[in-house]
């Protein structure tokens, strides 16, 4: 409860709050799959966002966005907190009151928390558990990756909320993402906190399960197809491969204080009989290239870059790994964009047939087991 309660003053500094329309951009762009210049996904202030969760803003629009000039003291996610607050307290107590009435009935007891993995944007990559979880639930807790294909599969009856992150603007942090998912499950409400790809790969779902396991909070996880399995299938590219590579790789392109410099990249990792897959490594990537060049992967390395994979916005480019970063720079790939590095690549169909002659080489002995 201790999110709920904590910002209660705030609200009377706000006469009529109410929430900023935008526009979708309009320039366009080349994608492989279709020229389109929406995002597939929940960005910060897109208004898929605020339909969907017009619940807790009391279906108020604005004409602007709110800023520091009319909001004393708050930036725009603490003015979006302080508005949301006295709708999720109303529910937390319709939910309250529900728990009381089934508790009459001996059914007492706390919620369900589902941390439900999303795939990498694809609607039809979604489990069937998945959909059954997210048509049931009473509040769902969503992530910016999570498709808008994918939100409009959830049950009519649930109240949606974006919890989502990007560089620069966390709509809530994890702690507060913490307590919201204990205050509503200790009323008893099925929660289902929402992530695009698999929620225990790069989705800190680990995090919460720790948390809400700690405070007697059951949770059942269900898995994702994560961004590597789901885009390489869409490439064309297997991830291990016999006498081509042996073993596969997840890195997160993160470095620890938003930097150019990824956080930490072993020499092990440089393995030319790897592959290795970057998740969220746009802005440190020319950095990561450097790094396992020194440690002695071959610049001629085929490796490939995939913007909004399996979307119908997805973008690709291939090029070998000292070419990538370039590559990616001029088409001006935004996140998320999914990084695949190692011999593997070159056996996708969408290759350059004149890819390196050695390259080819290798391929084909591994083909024929030589």
């Amino acid at each position: 409860m201790a999110l709920l309660t904590k910002l209660p003053s705030s609200i009377s500094q706000f006469q009529n709050p109410q929430i900023p329309t935008f526009k979708p951009p309009s320039n366009s762009l080349h994608f492989t799959k279709a020229s389109c210049s929406a995002s597939p996904f929940t960005e910060k202030h897109s208004i898929e966002r605020y339909q969907r969760d017009k619940w807790v803003f009391k279906n108020q629009l604005l004409d602007q966005t709110p800023s520091e000039e009319n909001l004393p003291n708050f930036t725009t996610r603490d003015y979006e907190i302080a508005v949301q607050l006295p709708e999720l307290k109303n529910l937390l107590q319709v939910l309250r009151e529900k728990r009381e009435e089934e508790g009459e009935r001996g059914k007492v007891g706390p919620g369900n928390v589902f941390l439900v993995g999303t795939g990498p944007g694809d609607p039809e990559l979604l489990t069937l558990k998945a959909l059954k979880v997210i048509q049931n639930a009473d509040l769902v807790l969503y992530d910016r990756l999570v498709s808008n294909d994918v939100m409009d599969l959830v049950g009519p009856q649930a109240k949606l909320l974006y919890v989502g992150k990007t560089a620069g603007y966390h709509s809530r942090t994890q702690e507060e993402i913490h307590e919201l998912l204990l205050s509503f499950a200790e009323v008893g409400a099925n929660v289902v906190r929402l992530k695009g790809g698999d929620p225990l790969v790069f989705g800190r779902g680990g995090e919460e399960m720790d948390f809400l396991q700690q405070k007697g909070i059951q949770v059942k996880v269900i898995p994702g197809i994560t961004a590597a399995s789901g885009i390489a299938a869409e490439l064309g590219v297997p991830l291990t491969h016999r006498g081509v590579a042996n073993s596969v790789r997840f890195l997160t392109g993160h470095s620890r204080k938003g930097g150019a410099d990824p956080l930490f990249v072993a020499e092990n990792a440089a393995d030319p009989d790897s592959t290795l897959v970057v998740y969220m490594g746009l802005s440190t990537f020319p950095s990561l290239v450097l790094k396992l060049i020194h440690h002695g992967l071959p610049p001629d390395t085929p490796a490939a870059a995939v913007e909004r994979g399996t979307t119908p916005q997805q973008r690709i480019v291939l090029a070998e790994l000292k070419d990538l970063a370039d590559k990616i720079a001029s088409e001006q790939f935004i996140s998320p964009t999914l990084i695949f590095i190692g011999k593997v690549v070159a056996l996708s169909p969408l290759w350059p047939q004149s890819c390196s002659k050695e390259t080819s080489q290798l391929i084909q002995m591994a083909d024929t087991g030589l």
